[in-house]
């Protein structure tokens, strides 16, 4: 019987089957993928739901290898990863990038309007000061360093302000922006300043510019806060926006996530100890029998 997973030992030179570090099965090369820049080598399937939770969830723009101990610290070529998704998360991918390209890049900056999000053009040899900047797109007039409405001649107000812009687009109001003390519909992140808009739903927000997480009614930092806490107490108690059931469900997929990763990790270096052996002592056996029939023995 010869199948995927197991071969006859005079059969493992020819066709040799490979260990994936992802899931620890045992495949022969050709459902396999090596990465180019460390030579790591994983079960393709594996490799690919890698690289598109990494897109979906926007983990990364720079998709590494996923041994966090590969000696050579490789990331996947755009050619790798346009050939293991689809078009879809490829298009996603490249905007992730693009939105780090502008978040790294002095010269460049987002028009802070939740209506726009276009990309502005800073002046450069005044990057480093407050300068006025005109979105290209809507027009809207902002100070590159507080991105409230351009004011000649005034410090920027204090950051705990969070002052709305007063300049609005087309169709929008006074009364479409609010405060961060009370439930408006766009209040600013707390880390970058950039407007952010919410409809409805959950209270954990996570901004697009710098993905700073926090909570949407007291502004408090969530980064660190995976079992989400912050709602349980305070006056933010209950306002997480979903049912107790979910919430609970939520911190069990964490708690076992963390606690599968740490599992997975030793399995896997008891695992790799074992293939080592036996692979020797396979090869040790081999070695004996070709000598012996050689020599007549």
């Amino acid at each position: 019987m010869t199948t995927a997973r197991y071969r006859p030992t005079w059969d493992l030179a020819l066709d040799p089957l490979v260990s994936c570090k992802l899931c620890l099965g045992e495949f022969p090369l050709e459902q396999m993928t090596t990465i180019t820049q460390c030579q790591c080598v994983f079960c393709t399937l594996c490799l690919k739901q890698y690289v598109e939770l990494l897109i979906k969830e926007g983990l990364e723009t720079a998709i590494s290898c996923p041994d966090s101990a590969c000696p050579e610290r490789g990331h996947l070529l755009e050619n790798e990863i346009e050939c293991m998704v689809a078009s879809e998360v490829m298009q996603r991918h490249k905007k992730l990038q693009f939105e780090r390209e502008v978040l790294l890049d002095p010269c460049l900056m987002w028009c802070p309007s939740s209506s726009c999000q276009a990309v502005c053009q800073l002046k450069e040899t005044e990057v480093a000061l407050p300068q006025l900047v005109q979105c290209a797109v809507c027009t809207l007039e902002f100070c590159s360093a507080c991105k409230a409405n351009w004011h000649p001649g005034q410090a920027c107000p204090p950051p705990e302000n969070n002052l709305p812009i007063t300049a609005f687009l087309p169709g929008e109001t006074s009364s479409f922006y609010k405060s961060d003390d009370d439930d408006g519909p766009i209040k600013r992140c707390p880390k970058c300043k950039v407007y952010i808009e919410r409809d409805e739903g959950c209270a954990q927000m996570m901004c697009k510019n710098c993905k700073h997480a926090f909570c949407w009614y007291c502004l408090e930092s969530l980064d660190d806060d995976f079992l989400l806490i912050h709602f349980d107490k305070g006056p933010c108690r209950n306002k997480l926006g979903h049912s107790r059931s979910s919430v609970i469900w939520h911190r069990t997929q964490v708690s076992y996530s963390m606690l599968a990763h740490s599992l997975f990790s030793f399995i896997a270096f008891c695992l790799s100890l074992s293939f080592t052996h036996w692979t020797s002592r396979v090869q040790h056996e081999y070695t004996w029998t070709v000598l012996c029939k050689n020599t007549g023995w």
